[in-house]
């Protein structure tokens, strides 16, 4: 039989992206078959991995990335659930393919996996919601380590993982949500309870009177973390939320205060289907992290350019389907572009 092929899109070098076209390996008993819909812009690793930061062997150019992906099961291996077929599903990624490395490799027009790395998206209205998981994951579980029921926590960053963090803490019990956020459209997003701009606003007047008992960092910016730890309160915690290539901060703040800091790796093993059902149950609103969009056949460096450094673009949604040619129609999420 010969190999499928797939429409990719591939970091072909430093600073270099191509729509090209892949092999795909065989559908193994217990893998599936996904036929993309759409996929979106990683804003850290991908922007690191593209700039030839990552020099790990998944990142070894050139690579397909992408691990936020959303499509329609076409096929099921023979140990697979028949019934999936059709069904929508968040794809974390693959590495399906028989000539190319895949740092990821969600960003495929096909896409060949084992069924436990998909998540169904059973109970969500728009599927292009599913997008969301990875980061509703990776908030939620940046708020599980916290702790954060009747205590008061302060989000540095209000990037999408950032506005989802805050959200989810309000959700579960947090008793004050506060965040900071040099750009303004973001702060608008926000639905934190005491939203401070620093660019045009007195940090430490906004905060006055409020010690906090949990800092989450989504930001990556030392000076931003030093400013944060000053508002917390004795025996305070710090979430990293991000990755950090290096750390680099004042130690006095955390020997005084006794503060414990705390690194989030991604989600826990459970998180990308909780993010799924409070999404389907209107929880939390996934969508509004969805500012700009593009097809997958128009100009991807500008697109990939756009995500990596408008600050009002929180995430870049890529449309792999056309019109007709997706034959069901659901509702567009409401992007700047």
């Amino acid at each position: 039989m010969e190999a499928k092929k797939s429409k990719a899109i591939v970091f072909s070098g430093v600073n270099k992206i191509e729509l090209r076209e892949v092999t795909l390996k065989p559908v193994c008993s217990t893998d599936v078959l996904v036929e993309t819909w759409w996929s979106s812009i990683s804003t850290g690793t991908e922007k690191m991995a593209l700039n030839g930061l990552i020099p790990s062997p998944p990142f070894i150019f050139p690579f397909i990335p992408g691990y936020e992906t959303v499509g329609r099961i076409v096929k099921a291996g023979d140990h697979v659930n028949q019934g999936l077929i059709g069904k929508f599903a968040y794809v974390a990624g693959s590495f399906g393919y028989e000539d190319v490395n895949a740092a990821f490799g969600g960003a495929s027009q096909f896409i060949v996996c084992p069924v436990e790395s998909i998540t169904v998206l059973d109970g969500i209205s728009n599927p292009q919601c599913g997008i969301a998981l990875p980061l509703g994951a990776t908030a939620l579980h940046i708020v599980d380590l916290g702790e954060v029921k009747n205590r008061k926590v302060l989000v540095l960053g209000q990037g999408a993982v950032g506005i989802l963090a805050a959200e989810l803490a309000k959700r579960f019990g947090a008793s004050l949500v506060a965040v900071t956020e040099p750009h303004q459209r973001r702060l608008d997003i926000s639905t934190a309870d005491i939203k401070v701009n620093p660019e045009t606003q007195d940090v430490s007047a906004a905060l006055a009177g409020h010690e906090f008992d949990i800092l989450i960092d989504s930001t990556g910016i030392m000076s931003a973390i030093e400013t944060g730890l000053r508002f917390l309160k004795f025996h305070g915690k710090v979430i990293f939320g991000g990755y950090y290539q290096r750390m680099n901060i004042d130690y006095s703040q955390a020997f005084n205060k006794e503060l414990s800091f705390i690194a989030a790796r991604q989600w826990a093993k459970g998180d990308l289907r909780r993010v799924r059902e409070l999404i389907a149950a209107g929880k939390i609103n996934a969508e509004k992290i969805f500012t700009h969009q593009c097809t997958v056949d128009e100009n991807l460096e500008a697109a990939y350019m756009r995500a990596f450094g408008d600050p009002d673009c929180l995430k870049m949604i890529i449309h792999w389907k056309h019109g007709d040619e997706a034959g069901e129609n659901f509702p567009i999420c409401k992007t700047g572009h």
